[in-house]
């Protein structure tokens, strides 16, 4: 199984900052993956292994902010359908006609 953290936390004073990156740094030594900025997940193999992860996380919740746990299936997570667009790029401008002639 898969237990994602979703969160949402302030970033406008530097306490809030260092209260961020303290809780990213703290999924990440457990062993958390960046999915997206605000999204990390890591595997469990079981609900025994989720629950332990899951108190470590509510330990490490900053003062502020929102955060969400979610478990799911591994077969489910594999099921995540991810799209990755094209880079942008500068439009291609049309010639000045003018400059023909």
């Amino acid at each position: 199984m898969e237990l994602v953290v979703f969160f949402d936390l302030p970033t406008r004073t530097k306490e809030d900052r260092k209260n961020y990156a303290k809780f990213r740094k703290a999924l990440l030594e457990d062993g958390f993956a960046m999915l997206q900025f605000s999204v990390y997940a890591r595997f469990c193999p079981n609900d025994e292994v989720a629950s332990r992860h899951k108190r470590y996380v509510r330990d490490a919740l900053p003062p502020r902010g929102f955060v969400r746990m979610l478990t799911v299936t591994t077969r489910q997570f594999e099921k995540m359908e991810n799209y990755v667009g094209p880079r942008p790029t500068v439009p291609e401008q049309e010639p000045d006609v003018a400059t023909f002639y």
